[in-house]
């Protein structure tokens, strides 16, 4: 996965993209599309029908072996050992200070299988990080290059999929996967970890077959009025669900404590730091990410500036947006501790005004899958 020439690389079905109209950025060193139509509406696309995005840029590794649950004990925070097969997990790795190398996911495969889906930026940092802990001899595969990612989300994505898989869609749950054919493909991971709140599926898919089955989803969806979405809309989505953004709202210096991802670090194991982030969580941290709603009318953007009332500095915006759903600007950002609690007035400087806001309770958008551990 290395980049050389510090170009950033094209996702398989680049072309595809293009041809589509897609507006093509950069992101985490890839072109990405970011929108085709407008971020609105393929927001509510998403909210209130399907749509799909090709997220390929994202992470896969396999570790297999008999001690490859001892090695992802050892490096993530949650306790992989309560997975069963065809089960996923949301979790994190932390580094030697207690600070965040990625958030990722865990699904277990079979015994002795399982499969780390992390972030696009940090495919070689995550890679490294593992390797430099594997002492258990745990047989190590980076099919990042391999597998394409698509996910089709939103509340009518069952109906818009369920003709090309034999697979029930409905009878899979919540952080849970089954792996099958689909769109004539065998050995398809169909996953239901969602990014969006809205409901749906990824579907992992061998590179050789993505371009055939991107162009079944779309001929199958164009009963449900199916589109392509950007990264644009992701953002919104996952911010409505106050889902953290690595690079954003997580990076090498939060604690998992301060980044309200306790209920993901498990003191029943051992892993990487877990004394100092135990330390954390026992004599608290200085500062914690909150989530908070404009009560005024303004966009927060991530870097500005988060102020108590009497307009003294007490935080920074990490994200931000204003709520395609709620008609609102929304925003994560980490404050002073004092300041977390919820309801606790606030103030966020844009364009020379200051503009009044307050500390709430995720999610968002409260019509949601609810979060499982």
């Amino acid at each position: 996965m290395e980049n050389p020439s510090g170009l950033s690389k094209q996702i398989p079905l680049h072309d595809i993209h293009v041809g589509l109209g897609g507006k093509i950025v950069d992101f985490a060193g890839y072109q990405m599309p970011v929108r085709y139509s407008s971020d609105l509406d393929e927001h509510h696309t998403v909210r209130n029908g399907v749509g799909v995005f090709d997220v390929s840029h994202m992470g896969e590794f396999i570790l297999k072996g008999k001690n490859a649950l001892e090695l992802i004990q050892k490096v993530t925070t949650n306790d992989a050992s309560v997975l069963t097969d065809g089960k996923a997990q949301y979790s994190c790795m932390p580094n030697e200070q207690g600070g965040i190398v990625d958030d990722l996911l865990v699904y277990k495969i079979a015994d002795e299988e399982y499969m780390l889906v992390v972030n696009a930026s940090n495919i070689e940092k995550d890679w490294h990080h593992i390797s430099k802990y594997n002492k258990y001899g745990v047989e190590m595969k980076n099919i990042s290059d391999d597998i394409c990612l698509f996910a089709v989300q939103g509340p009518m994505a069952v109906g818009a999929l369920q003709g090309l898989t034999d697979v029930n869609l409905e009878t899979i749950p919540y952080y849970s996967f089954q792996i099958g054919r689909f769109a004539g493909v065998n050995n398809v991971v169909i996953s239901a970890t969602g990014y969006t709140g809205a409901g749906g599926f990824e579907l992992y898919v061998p590179k050789q077959y993505a371009a055939d089955v991107w162009k079944e989803i779309f001929r199958v969806g164009k009963a449900w009025n199916i589109k392509p979405i950007g990264l644009g809309a992701r953002d919104t989505l996952r911010l409505e669900m106050g889902f953290c953004l690595y690079g954003n709202d997580l990076d090498d210096t939060t604690s998992p404590i301060e980044a309200g991802l306790g209920w993901i670090t498990k003191f029943t194991k051992d892993f990487v730091a877990s004394d100092i982030i135990k330390g954390h969580r026992e004599h608290g941290t200085s500062r914690r990410l909150i989530a908070f709603e404009m009560n005024e009318k303004g966009i927060p953007r991530a870097g500005y500036e988060i102020c108590n009332d009497k307009g003294e500095v007490v935080g920074h915006v990490t994200s931000g947006t204003q709520s395609p759903t709620l008609s609102k600007g929304i925003g994560l950002g980490y404050v002073k501790t004092p300041y977390s609690r919820p309801d606790t007035r606030l103030i966020i400087p844009i364009r020379k005004l200051e503009c009044k806001a307050k500390v709430v309770k995720l999610p968002f958008y409260k019509k949601n899958i609810s979060v499982v551990d």
